[in-house]
Order: C-alpha cells, then structure tokens, then sequence
C-alpha cells in the first residue's frame, strides 16, 4: 500500500513555488494536461490539484472549495531536524505562523497554514520522539 497526499490548490504554479521552497520537495512531473503537479521527497507523492475556488468539494455536498484559512480535521505534519530553521523557510515561502514553537516532552512543534489556507504542522522530535509523552 501506498499513501498519496492530495492537495485541492486555486493557483497551481503559486503551489508548487511554495511547497518546493518550503519544504524539500521536488516537482516530479506534471499530470492530466498539466493540472496536477506531482510532488516527491516527503515519504510519499503529494499531488498538488488545480481546483478553481466556488467549485464543489465532493459529490452531495453544499460546501464549496474556498482558499482563505479554514479548519479541516485532516492536516500534514511535516519533521523536520531543526524547526526555528524550518519555520523561518516556510515564513520565507508564503506560510502564515499560527503559533510560536511550542516545547513538549517528545520535541517542538509550530502550527501554520500554507497560502491556500490549510494548516499543516511542523515538527521536530526529541531523541526519544513520541516514546517520551506521558
């Protein structure tokens, strides 16, 4: 099995800048006449789709596609070895920082949102990751 991260965006080209500046991903290829782009380095593809805002979201549903920041119960966390350094790469790209970084037993953590407004996390584990949360 394999996992493939989709990510509906309104400006296709402005994705790809951000999540190749912001994280180290790289545009493997383009897809279905150019409207998807696939992206590679992160443990699996992320495919970043070109979805106009106002379109619906999913068969039956009155909701609607809209970029501005938005809660979803699913998000990306990625690790990172060093997130000051991280978070400051993001900013750099367009990411909006949500909270400061955050210490806890098992590393630090930074919330944002990506210029399409979902959120995603960063995340920088301790050497003993999350076998050390209470």
């Amino acid at each position: 099995m394999q996992l493939l991260v989709n990510i509906d965006v309104d400006d296709l080209e402005r994705a790809i800048h951000f999540y190749t500046s912001a994280f180290d991903l790289v545009c493997q290829r383009r897809l279905f006449a150019g409207s998807v782009a696939e992206l590679v380095g992160a443990g699996c593809s992320l495919h970043l789709l070109a979805k106009p805002a106002g379109t619906a979201g999913a068969h039956g549903i009155t909701q609607v596609r809209q970029y501005n920041r938005h809660w979803t119960p699913v998000h990306l966390d990625f690790t990172v070895p060093d997130i000051a350094a991280a978070v400051q790469r993001a900013v750099a790209a367009g990411a909006v920082l949500e909270t400061q970084i955050q210490s806890c037993d098992w590393g630090r953590h930074a919330q944002l949102s990506d210029p399409f407004g979902h959120g995603f996390c960063l995340v920088e584990f301790s050497p003993q990751g999350y076998a050390a949360a209470p």
